[in-house]
């Protein structure tokens, strides 16, 4: 595993399970992804219940949220390169699984719960902690909503269809990567596209885009 998670095996075979997509027939990572899920969920609040002292319960709900969201999940697994590391079925493999966010974020879930398994509470525990420590650090720096949010809140308030997020290219040296992503608003007819650091990063700089568009739409009485 890379030096990232720190973490080595003594039952290869619970790391082997975590990584293998549904995909790849009965013994795949779902129910795994099941636990670990919950088990992210508690770490971190546990985090941000001991982080922000002053956060009321809708606050820290939305703080966790944000940092156990799919991209947020799938960001983790990007830097653990669990990509590289998944077991795919043929038709996932050949369409590009290892890229998708829901793939990672539920392998990246799946491995938590394996660890668990493999060490117990405090090995668990001391992992989670140490792979959310600076989101959860900078989690409450802007208590505003994410451009992604808002958006995703603007087109539920309108009972229009969520937005589609497409990587369309990361360049640049692995330390140093830049991506663009493409956010595409089908029923407003919107596609705009946003760069940053990270996918994530991206993704929020083209939601802002959208917004800026729905707004010049509102504005002109469209």
């Amino acid at each position: 595993m890379p030096a990232a998670l720190a973490y080595r095996f003594n039952d290869p075979a619970l790391r082997e399970r975590a990584l293998s997509h549904r995909s790849t027939g009965a013994a795949n990572n779902e129910r795994l992804e099941f636990f670990g899920d919950a088990l992210v969920n508690m770490f971190v609040a546990e985090m941000l219940f001991e982080q922000y002292p002053k956060s009321d319960e809708g606050e820290l709900t939305r703080l966790r949220s944000h940092l156990v969201s799919e991209p947020a999940l799938a960001e983790l697994a990007r830097e653990l390169e669990l990509g590289d590391q998944l077991r795919l079925g043929s038709g996932e493999l050949k369409s590009g699984g290892f890229r998708r966010d829901s793939i990672l974020a539920d392998a990246f879930e799946a491995l938590i719960a394996a660890i668990y398994l493999d060490a117990g509470w405090e090995t668990c525990r001391d992992i989670v902690r140490r792979l959310f420590a600076q989101g959860v650090a900078t989690a409450g720096a802007n208590t505003g909503k994410d451009p992604k949010t808002r958006l995703q809140e603007l087109l539920q308030g309108r009972a229009l269809p969520l937005p589609g997020y497409t990587l369309l290219a990361a360049t640049g040296a692995d330390h140093a990567k830049t991506f663009e992503v493409e956010c595409e608003i089908s029923a407003m007819d919107i596609r705009t596209t946003g760069c940053g650091p990270s996918r994530r990063a991206a993704e929020q700089a083209a939601a802002t885009a959208a917004l800026a568009q729905i707004e010049a739409k509102s504005s002109d009485g469209s």
